[in-house]
């Protein structure tokens, strides 16, 4: 579960990114240069990478942590699974 303050957090950036989406949508309907909305849209992926990154750090520190120290073998094999699928996902990127 994520503690108020990262839903916070998350949410503020996503309204952000949201902000962005709509300027893309704006330049291309103003037929904006191509490499400037290339470089918008680069924009757009390192925002949401970091709303990624936030929300993994705080998996990380709460539901896996929690799993390690107190969790049965097998919910300790299952979020150590689950983390190589996540890594494995974001690191194809």
């Amino acid at each position: 579960m994520l503690s108020e303050d990262t839903r916070a957090k998350a949410r503020g950036r996503l309204r952000r990114i949201e902000g962005q989406v709509q300027g893309l949508q704006r330049m291309i309907d103003n037929d904006a240069y191509c490499v400037d909305i290339l470089l918008q849209v680069s924009a757009v992926q390192g925002a949401l990478e970091q709303v990624q990154k936030l929300l993994l750090g705080r998996h990380i520190e709460s539901c896996v942590t929690d799993a390690l120290r107190s969790g049965s073998k097998s919910e300790r094999q299952q979020k150590i699974e689950e983390l190589l699928e996540v890594f494995a996902r974001f690191g194809a990127r």
